[in-house]
């Protein structure tokens, strides 16, 4: 989520090297974010880009609150 806080759109293969994890894991966490309403997706052209919803940053405001 702290990726997507300081990049608006990302797709997974990016967010997957910069994490330095495997494609499909990312795959798969990006996938769960996106059916709790947490990130969007959006297609552009040859990928799929992601971003947080006013719901995501709601959360992560509120978890860098805990910290």
């Amino acid at each position: 989520m702290e990726l997507l806080a300081k990049s608006p759109e990302l797709s997974v293969t990016e967010i997957s090297d910069m994490l330095i994890i495997n494609y499909k894991t990312g795959a798969d966490h990006i996938r769960r974010l996106a059916l709790s309403g947490i990130v969007m997706k959006r297609n552009d052209n040859n990928s799929v880009r992601h971003a947080l919803t006013d719901d995501g940053k709601s959360i992560l405001k509120f978890l860098r609150t805990l910290e």
